[in-house]
């Protein structure tokens, strides 16, 4: 069991040893323990290891030149210099920020970057603003698209965030896939099957292997088959790509480079690195902040009084799972799968820095 300070600053320590500045590596030990602490361990401890990997394989920037390469009042291109994917993610959605300050909406596309962890702590940086905050992202290709065994898409998250008033903030956090790669390796690290639906073979057929993608299989897009609306999640899994690559000038689809060592980058690319998107627009832009928060404790509430389905004690609002772990975790401790702690470990030895495990 571990506090989240300590992991905080394990990770904030890694991060500095392998050559980034204290302020960046302190927002990436912030995107990691916040992972952890939202229940989402498939973004947080996890991923350690496969950024310590790109490191030593020398494919992402320690030093990065985050800056704007395309600018208007409301909009941006933000270029991230290879950077950890968290530095110029969360310089993307600053400045989306800034901009609906200023504008009343602000947009970010960013290029050049890699994995930026959780979308949905990027979102929810614009709630301490008044402002309903967006964040996207394309990832490494291991999605096919409906009817194919072609695995050209990221699992590709959307998060959006809205602020409410006497309810805590509507958050919503989620794949374009049925599950998450990460989740994919936990299962695969505790010896668990997964569901079908979830992932197929190299020659389409359904698997419960987590492993599958490592046997020339591919995940599947959100509602699995073409009968459960697969096709739907396909649109959301390619509209993510074109507003994180298409606009930005990273690389989309089977292009984006992966993130893990382990997987070979191409040598044909279309753009820079992976790509993000990000949006931050003021509530009071559309009415009175006062009144736009009492409307939505309203929406809320009124969703909250749903009957539940037999079996279910509640209706659950996007972020109350991860709001409730939080407040628990924060209590408790975070506890870490011993193939992760052992990988912490091994990591710790080589770097020189301290780890209890």
């Amino acid at each position: 069991m571990y506090t989240e300070k300590y992991l905080f600053e394990f990770t904030r320590n890694v991060f500095m040893k392998m050559g980034c500045c204290e302020s960046d590596a302190l927002k990436i030990a912030e995107v990691f323990t916040a992972a952890e602490l939202r229940g989402i361990p498939s973004h947080g401890m996890i991923r350690i290891k496969d950024y310590y990997q790109l490191w030593k394989a020398g494919r992402i920037n320690v030093k990065p030149d985050v800056r704007i390469v395309h600018e208007t009042p409301s909009t941006a291109v933000v270029d991230g210099d290879g950077a950890v994917g968290m530095v110029a993610a969360n310089r993307s959605m600053e400045l989306a920020i800034e901009k609906a300050a200023k504008a009343g909406t602000g947009w970010v596309s960013t290029r050049n970057s890699n994995h930026y962890g959780i979308a949905g702590y990027y979102a929810m940086m614009a709630l301490k603003h008044d402002m309903i905050g967006l964040s996207m992202t394309n990832a490494n290709p291991q999605v096919a698209p409906t009817f194919s065994v072609s695995p050209m898409l990221g699992t590709n998250p959307i998060a959006v965030a809205i602020p409410a008033g006497m309810q805590p903030p509507f958050v919503a956090d989620f794949a374009t896939t049925p599950i998450a790669r990460g989740k994919l390796v936990v299962a695969e690290k505790k010896g668990e099957k997964v569901p079908y639906g979830f992932v197929q073979d190299k020659l389409g057929n359904p698997s419960d292997d987590p492993a599958i993608l490592k046997a020339g299989g591919s995940m599947l897009t959100l509602g699995g088959d073409y009968v459960h609306g697969s096709h739907k999640g396909f649109c959301l899994s390619a509209i993510v790509d074109i507003f994180s690559a298409v606009c930005s000038g990273a690389n989309f689809g089977p292009f984006v480079p992966p993130s893990v060592a382990y997987l070979p980058v191409l040598d044909e690319k279309v753009g820079e690195g992976t790509g993000h998107f990000f949006g931050a627009m003021r509530i009071d832009a559309f009415q009175d902040a006062a009144a736009f928060k009492d409307s939505m404790d309203l929406w809320i509430t009124t969703f909250r009084q749903a009957k539940p389905a037999e079996g279910r004690e509640k209706v659950i609002i996007p972020g109350d799972p991860e709001r409730e772990k939080e407040v628990r975790l924060r209590a408790e401790g975070i506890t870490l799968l011993p193939a992760v702690v052992k990988e912490m470990k091994e990591i710790a030895e080589v770097m020189g820095v301290a780890f209890e495990g």
